[in-house]
């Protein structure tokens, strides 16, 4: 939702003008719409999974999902959206990848230490869909702003 919302903001810019048409968007927008939305359901999916089951989030593991959340995937998501729309993004990849990386290691801290002896099939099925979509959203994003050739209208 914060995509579409920036996606929003964003348009009303000359250079991102393109916007406005859907079907002038690039394919990495496509990716990044599609994946998240499936990581998004699976998350959701999940969260509704423990309410109907009832199972407990322990403090320990809360904590360390909050940290994930607030320590890495917002910073992740605000350096993004600065990448962006930044006329030179090339100066947000060092940044991006760091907090990535320390993303990454909270969510695998979580996955190793929490879910991987309690988890039943359904239950990783829905955090593995939201991570690897996740992850296809992200790279989609990353070759849009990193690797394809002025992918800014400037």
């Amino acid at each position: 939702m914060l995509f579409v919302m920036a996606l929003l903001v964003v348009s009303q810019q000359t250079r991102f003008s393109w916007l406005a048409e859907p079907r002038h968007y690039l394919w990495e927008f496509w990716v990044v719409g599609l994946a998240g939305t499936t990581a998004t359901a699976a998350g959701v999916a999940d969260w509704r999974y423990h309410r109907v089951a009832r199972l407990r989030v322990g403090p320990r593991e809360h904590q360390a999902e909050l940290l994930a959340l607030a320590g890495g995937g917002l910073p992740l998501f605000l350096l993004m959206c600065a990448a962006s729309v930044a006329h030179r993004p090339q100066v947000y990849l060092r940044p991006v990848l760091v907090v990535l990386i320390g993303t990454v290691a909270l969510i695998c801290y979580d996955e190793f230490v929490f879910h991987r002896r309690r988890c039943d099939r359904w239950e990783a099925l829905l955090h593995r869909t939201l991570l690897a979509g996740h992850a296809a959203a992200f790279l989609a994003w990353a070759h849009f702003c990193f690797v394809r050739a002025n992918p800014h209208g400037g």
